[in-house]
């Protein structure tokens, strides 16, 4: 593993899959199924070879890539290496973590991408794109190309909601763009500045520079307090509307209803979770002065993303709306595990991020083979499932279970371990907090009895249970779910070094 392509040859092996697909006829629809299935493996296979030999001690510094790209500038009085932006690529234990979570519900989004009824070939095409962009996203070493995997999930993400979407694509699709967009304009204008008062966009020359008196002396210009602090409001709102934090939600609400499943399954399960990795990669590790004088806040706007998803989602009707509005709130325990500030919490955090990528995606693939049974996804026409679909509503009651934190499942790990940072912090805002854990309890299990036992009013009763095709990636969910749950040393040993980092930074 020590060869020097090794991270792009995992952030790009699924170009292969494009370029084939591009080369095969539109017309040969069970070829381009294999393919779009087979192009996700690579990157798969890779990032657990990566993941295991990281678990037996291997240090991933030795997979850094470095190489010349593009100079702005070229001033005598200035050395060789500023206003050189470099093709930089490197992980740490989060940012694997994250890229084995992509890598794996990639593969498994392409197998329950066989719901999608036309034009594979272009399908396919973007969904790859998507995966690259997504990936990228978590090995840039550097902000600028950060940016540029970031809008290459943008305009993949656009147009897979938009064409194959549901019945209010378009707006969806828009209503997406214009959300991300904006967070995506804040973030250049934060990498701008940096960029221009610093003279590199490495993001750890960036922390040296930002931290270390003694490299301070390299900035091109200064930046003052108020500079920084308004740098970290910037970041604060770009990855905010990622996350999405409360009151920049709307956007996800169409795109969980409208967008294909297998693509809301890669949305909820990895998409909002570039927001939690940039509040952790940037605004901690630029800036942790001002993240720890906003913690205190940050865990408010936690427990209000938290509380106002559980009663939202408790009110609604629309299945596909309970786990949009579910999404919300769970990623409110996101910010409270941040807003801790303590190693728990932190920990919590990341957990919470793997934890509902792996349970959201469970529940969107099964949402989809129930729309693929009976057209909707309204409770109050499902019903009776019973018994005609046992291994579906066994599945969607294991994951209803894990989502509001059963024992012995990776939601409960997660919930705990964030919840037992903010007691130790701020006991009054965590005891509010709990309401959120009991109405998740509530609005999951109305639901699920509802379309599971309740009374079907358009024949959903009579519908065929899943095939094998659907039924492998449920239960590769469901056994990851279960082994976080019962040994949550596999996913918290990886992280321990950076947390440790991360904590150092913030000066506890």
């Amino acid at each position: 593993m020590n060869g020097p392509y090794f991270l792009s040859l995992l952030v790009f092996s699924p170009l292969l899959g494009i370029l084939l697909l591009a080369l095969t006829p539109k017309t040969q629809e069970r070829t381009i199924k294999w393919l779009g299935f087979l192009s996700t493996l690579p990157s798969l296979i890779l990032s657990l070879f990566a993941f295991c030999q990281y678990l037996r001690g291997y240090r991933l510094e030795h997979l850094t890539e470095k190489r010349g790209w593009v100079r702005f500038a070229d001033f005598p009085f200035l050395t060789e290496s500023t206003f050189v932006v470099r093709y930089e690529l490197n992980i740490d234990g989060i940012s694997l973590v994250m890229i084995v979570l992509t890598s794996l519900l990639a593969a498994l989004a392409a197998v329950a991408s066989i719901h999608i009824k036309k034009e594979w070939k272009g399908y396919f095409m973007l969904f790859l794109l998507l995966e690259i962009g997504m990936l990228g996203v978590f090995a840039a070493g550097n902000m600028v190309l950060f940016f540029i995997f970031l809008e290459m999930t943008l305009v993949a993400m656009f147009f897979l909601i938009g064409k194959w979407g549901g019945f209010e694509r378009e707006r969806a699709a828009y209503s997406y763009l214009l959300y991300n967009g904006v967070g995506s304009a804040v973030l250049l204008m934060v990498i701008a500045i940096l960029f221009a008062r610093a003279g590199t966009s490495n993001m750890e020359l960036l922390k040296e520079m930002l931290h270390n008196p003694a490299v301070r002396a390299q900035l091109i210009a200064p930046i003052s307090d108020d500079l920084r602090f308004s740098l970290f409001l910037a970041l604060l709102i770009a990855f905010g509307i990622k996350l999405p934090i409360v009151p920049f939600h709307r956007w996800i609400l169409r795109v969980h209803v409208q967008a294909p499943p297998a693509i809301v399954m890669l949305h909820s399960g990895v998409l909002l979770k570039i927001g939690a990795y940039g509040l952790i990669r940037f605004a901690i590790g630029l800036f942790p002065d001002q993240f720890r004088d906003f913690a205190f806040i940050i865990a408010i706007l936690g427990v209000v993303n938290l509380l106002y998803g559980a009663f939202l989602a408790f009110i609604q009707n629309d299945f596909k709306m309970v786990l949009a509005y579910s999404s919300v709130s769970h990623m409110g325990i996101v910010l409270i595990g941040l807003g801790a500030l303590n190693e728990a919490g932190m920990q919590g955090a990341i957990f919470q991020a793997v934890s509902h990528g792996l349970i959201s995606a469970l529940l969107f693939l099964l949402v989809s083979i129930l729309f693929e049974r009976t057209n909707t996804t309204e409770m109050d026409r499902l019903g009776g499932l019973a018994k005609a679909m046992p291994l579906t509503a066994g599945s969607l009651l294991a994951g209803a279970l894990a989502s509001l934190g059963l024992p012995g499942m990776s939601g409960f790990v997660s919930e705990f371990t964030a919840f037992f940072g903010l007691f130790q912090t701020a006991p009054a805002v965590a005891a509010a907090g709990t309401l959120g854990i009991i109405m998740t309890a509530v609005y999951l299990l109305r639901a699920v009895l509802n379309i599971t036992f309740g009374t079907s009013k358009s024949g959903g009763a009579q519908a065929f249970d899943m095939s094998l095709t659907e039924a492998v990636p449920v239960f590769v969910l469901l056994a990851l779910i279960i082994m976080i749950g019962v040994y949550p040393r596999i996913l918290a040993e990886p992280l321990q070094a950076a947390i440790k980092m991360m904590m150092n930074g913030l000066g506890a």
